[in-house]
């Protein structure tokens, strides 16, 4: 079998790797995204999506074809306070966004499980089927790109780990209302409940992995700890299914994000907020930096990407007020 050859190889097809390829096929470089599972494909995740992901799509929320949920007001629980703050948020099913954001890249994508990347003097060869002048790695917190050329000299920090529990399913809730609880039972995160469009229902929790060992908790404790809190609140009733498990890193203060001609973007970089551990924006924020830099043959940076996810949430609440006022 012969070698594909292209200009820029994408390792993973979410939504940094689909935004990276989305800005190179705008600017008429050849890409092709590499992932080991086609699209679409089940993920779990509370889905936030901000107002500013759309400015950085230039797209306007009307243009986007699935299910949006918008919400005016999350209700929020702090341990000694509780109050619902305006916002101007949407949510949508990665089942649907992915899939969109990828077939909307218009790039070559190719179902391929990556073993083996050797760089080569003129490029990188991956398990001596595809070639390509750069790399890109956007597979995620497993990414082979990070694992080869990353992880040596530039470990994640163990009290950046993230580890979360939650599930996504069919609902038919009356309540409408996003709600976050902040340090709840003395978690060391947050845990969510969120409605979204076409009867479907999301929530979980997460929590820093070293703070819960140091308290001798385990995130399954808290985890039926928000699942009787919801049954008792009548948000959820007779659940019995399992939640699905993952672990990411959060933002760190300072952080390697390229290697010679080899980038890394998104869950790849741990480029989650160091508040919230959302990580939606800065996959597409850095994805398309990555393109850019590829197309400019310029630096790649991740100064500009948000570090919190408060402040743009705070903000959009006072626009809400705004508007309404």
């Amino acid at each position: 079998m012969s070698t594909q050859k292209t200009d820029v190889l994408i390792v993973g097809g979410g939504p940094a790797g689909a935004a990276c390829a989305g800005v190179l096929k705008q600017n008429g470089v050849d890409c092709l995204v590499l992932d080991k599972a086609p699209f679409p494909r089940t993920k779990p995740c509370a889905g936030w999506i901000t107002p500013e992901i759309f400015r950085e799509l230039n797209l306007s929320p009307t243009d986007y074809p699935h299910g949006l949920t918008t919400f005016r007001s999350f209700q929020i629980a702090f341990p000694r306070a509780k109050f619902k703050l305006p916002v101007h948020q949407y949510a949508i099913r990665r089942y649907e966004f992915d899939a969109w954001l990828l077939r909307r890249s218009g790039a070559r994508v190719v179902n391929h499980e990556v073993k083996t990347i050797v760089p080569r003097s003129d490029g990188y060869d991956i398990d001596g089927k595809f070639w390509g002048k750069y790399l890109v790695g956007a597979g995620g917190t497993h990414c082979p790109v990070y694992r080869t050329f990353f992880q040596r000299d530039a470990p994640r920090k163990a009290d950046a780990l993230v580890i979360a529990q939650e599930d996504e399913f069919p609902y038919q809730t009356t309540d409408q209302q996003c709600r976050l609880w902040f340090f709840e039972h003395d978690l060391p995160g947050y845990a969510w409940f969120v409605p979204k469009t076409n009867g479907h229902v999301n929530f979980g929790i997460g929590g820093l992995a070293g703070a819960l060992k140091q308290q001798g908790e385990t995130l399954k404790q808290h985890w039926e700890l928000l699942q009787r809190q919801l049954e008792a609140a009548g948000l959820l009733r007779h659940y019995t299914r399992r939640p699905v498990g993952h672990y990411y890193y959060r933002r760190a203060r300072s952080q390697r994000v390229r290697q010679e001609n080899a980038f890394l973007a998104g869950d790849a970089a741990s480029l989650a907020t160091y508040d919230m551990g959302e990580g939606i924006r800065a996959a597409i924020m850095s994805g398309q930096r990555v393109a850019q830099a590829i197309v400019h043959d310029s630096a790649y940076g991740i100064s500009n990407i948000p570090k919190y996810s408060l402040p743009s949430l705070l903000k959009s609440g006072v626009k809400s007020l705004v508007s309404l006022s």
